[in-house]
């Protein structure tokens, strides 16, 4: 079972200040606002993209098909 942890502020696991410091949110904003933000990790551990929680997943397989090629 998880336990529940802080994605925003000073209180935010490691993961999710590495994912939040990379690409800020639409507003500029680092914060996450909702769940299902999802975050495309390159094969070299960079963060390369940033997907909120309105984003189809047919946009994400898009992008993920150019990181796969």
């Amino acid at each position: 079972m998880f336990s529940k942890i802080e994605v925003n502020g000073d209180g935010a696991c490691e993961l999710y200040q590495l994912l939040t410091s990379a690409i800020s949110n639409p507003e500029g904003k680092p914060d996450i606002a909702w769940n299902f933000t999802k975050f495309l990790i390159d094969g070299d551990g960079n963060v390369v993209e940033r997907f909120e929680p309105g984003t189809a997943p047919e946009e994400i397989a898009v992008k993920l098909e150019g990181y796969l090629s």
